[in-house]
């Protein structure tokens, strides 16, 4: 996803977080562990029960508000020298190999400047910092904030937030629903040396029946999957993304009366749904797990989200998580790009809808009647990672590419029908020029929706993309068809494997040859690396699209001309055919990059940051 677009919106829509990055992967451990929410008292409703804090910091005080419930925690905002600390004594069980710190932060502030840091906010786990807020945080309303903070388990420790104020200019951090979740005990590890992804061919079949809006959605959901691996899958888990942008454990996506397993507690901020199988499956067996399934959307034109009467549903069906030589990846929600991992997957999506919305959807889709007033849309996918889809008085046209993919365009209103038009163009041109470098695009049809209101530059699922009106923009979500989509990539963990590939490809599709583009390269530290994982760029988030897309699509273009145009165009074509339907890794890519020339490529990897 292009989550930051600077040249659509003028500045970067992103401040830097300051999270520090703990080395511990986010996986699961092997050890006995009961998932759990270890901080007392998170939402403040008990006053200043579990916690330490100054007199008033707890507080009702109407002149702030509550993420959720009626008390929060106000440090700072006097506007003259203070400090304030909040704090907590922790314990995380020995274990749980996953531990995610989440909180929401308000940051309010008089202050002026848009370069200086003067009050400041520090989150500390015992002696260690874990991330710093500034005045230069400040934002309308509260946003989520999450940490790994598997390294301490097995530790009892002091939580303390830790507001410093200035001598003029008030700064207030306002925070609330503190949670730490301890999970990733009792799994199954996999066996030393086996890097299978597992669960493998998973079929997704889901009955969903809307409301009236579009906006709240219930029924049922099942899942089939095998296990490839020599090591038998006692479990498995759901990701449950979507609950992120709820309030744990009040989320916007339910689970209920599920078949096939026994369900443990929601874990990861409410997003990992273990689910433990009525008996081991080995290699080569097959399991299937149901479940009932609510979703209720919440405001905001977002990848989930409804704008007025518009909704979109990306990421809110649960999907399987996959174990591999690291272990069940758990990895936490992040709103600065993607945490989204998973294996090609089969989907037949039905679903139940008032005549009047328009449901534009990943797969092929076809209408019929339902009950009075009431259309049936039933939509199939193949060989994809996820599914995603919208609900709402769009405005349809459509159109077919020059190869013959259908591509229809959805339109919030106020979008022009120019503008409609436009990206009905840019869409049917983009879809085939990503397919003649990288291969025939696979899915039949293609659904873009329209909508300016997007704080993001657009979004990315299989056969279906959210976008503002760019014809940049909207090139670039439909190279992610091939990258990330057909080529799939471990998006947390090397998010450069789809979006500096899909930025580069979008310069190709465009015209650019990023020349002389390295020049501009400058980097922030020598932590910096095109193939930082998120945590690092949730704790640098400032730097993420000028390295991750700018340097990364650069560095592919001075691939490009270090071994030369034709090898280059080679490369890419038959590494997406080697990796079609599979996963790429950034080991991999360098392996078929140096079989790909007679240069030797080890100081072009060291010199462009690109580890792995």
């Amino acid at each position: 996803m292009r989550r930051l677009l600077p040249a659509l919106t003028g500045a970067a829509l992103f401040a830097a977080t300051g999270l520090a990055v703990l080395a511990t992967p986010d996986v699961a451990s092997a050890a006995d562990c009961t998932p759990a929410q270890v901080v007392a008292n998170g939402g403040f409703e008990s006053g200043s029960s579990s916690w330490t804090a100054p007199s008033g910091a707890i507080t009702a005080d109407s002149r702030q508000s509550a993420h959720s419930g009626s008390s929060y925690a106000w440090l700072d905002g006097y506007g003259s020298s203070h400090t304030d600390t909040l704090s907590q004594s922790v314990t995380l069980p020995a274990g749980c190999g996953t531990a995610t710190l989440g909180f929401w932060l308000h940051v309010d502030t008089a202050e002026t400047t848009g370069s200086t840091a003067y009050d400041k906010l520090t989150v500390k786990l015992g002696s260690t910092t874990l991330a710093t807020y500034s005045n230069l945080d400040a934002q309308a309303g509260y946003v989520h904030k999450t940490v790994d903070v598997s390294a301490f388990a097995g530790q009892t420790v002091t939580l303390a937030f830790t507001g410093v104020e200035d001598s003029s200019l008030q700064t207030g951090f306002v925070l609330d629903d503190v949670t730490l979740d301890v999970s990733g005990g009792g799994t199954t590890p996999p066996q030393p040396g086996d890097p299978t992804r597992t669960p493998v061919a998973p079929a997704y079949t889901v009955d969903l029946t809307s409301d009236a809006s579009g906006g709240s959605w219930t029924g049922h959901e099942s899942v089939t999957f095998g296990n490839a691996s020599p090591t038998p899958l006692n479990e498995v888990y759901l990701r449950l993304w979507d609950n992120a942008h709820g309030s744990c454990p009040s989320t916007p996506i339910t689970v209920t009366n599920v078949t096939g397993g026994t369900p443990s507690p929601l874990t990861v901020n409410c997003t990992a749904l273990k689910i433990t199988l009525p008996a081991p499956l080995a290699q080569g067996q097959s399991g299937t797990v149901g479940f009932d399934l609510g979703i209720t959307v919440p405001s905001g034109a977002d990848r989930f989200g409804h704008d007025g009467a518009y909704n979109f549903l990306g990421n809110a069906l649960p999907v399987l998580a996959i174990r591999d030589a690291a272990g069940w990846h758990l990895d936490p929600y992040t709103n600065n790009g993607e945490s989204f991992y998973s294996v090609a997957s089969d989907f037949t999506v039905t679903l139940d809808h008032p005549t009047g919305l328009l449901v534009p959807a990943t797969g092929t889709s076809v209408d019929t009647p339902g009950a009075a007033g009431r259309t049936v849309t039933k939509a199939t996918a193949g060989k994809v990672r996820d599914f995603a889809w919208g609900a709402g008085p769009f405005t349809k046209i459509s159109g077919t590419s020059a190869a013959g993919v259908k591509v229809n365009v959805y339109s919030v209103a106020g979008i022009s029908a120019a503008d409609s038009k436009s990206m009905l163009s840019t869409a049917t041109s983009a879809v085939d020029a990503h397919a003649q470098r990288f291969g025939a695009y696979p899915y039949g049809e293609l659904d873009a929706v329209i909508d300016n209101n997007f704080w993001f530059g657009g979004m990315e699922y299989p056969g279906f993309v959210l976008d503002l009106v760019s014809t940049t923009a909207l090139t670039h979500e439909i190279g992610h068809q091939w990258w990330y989509g057909i080529v799939g990539d471990d998006e947390y963990n090397g998010p450069w494997l789809d979006e500096a590939f899909t930025d580069y490809a979008t310069d190709l599709a465009l015209g650019k040859t990023g020349n002389g583009c390295w020049n501009s390269v400058s980097w922030a530290s020598s932590a910096e690396r095109i193939t930082n994982s998120m945590a690092y760029w949730d704790a640098n988030s400032s730097r993420y699209s000028t390295v991750v897309y700018g340097y990364g699509k650069c560095a592919l273009h001075d691939l490009r001309r270090t071994i030369g145009d034709t090898a280059m165009t080679t490369l890419l074509r038959n590494y997406a055919q080697a990796h079609w339907y599979g996963v790429s890794t950034t080991a991999e890519f360098k392996a078929a990059a140096q079989a790909a020339t007679t240069v030797d490529l080890t100081s072009f990897w060291s010199q462009h940051r690109i580890d792995g």
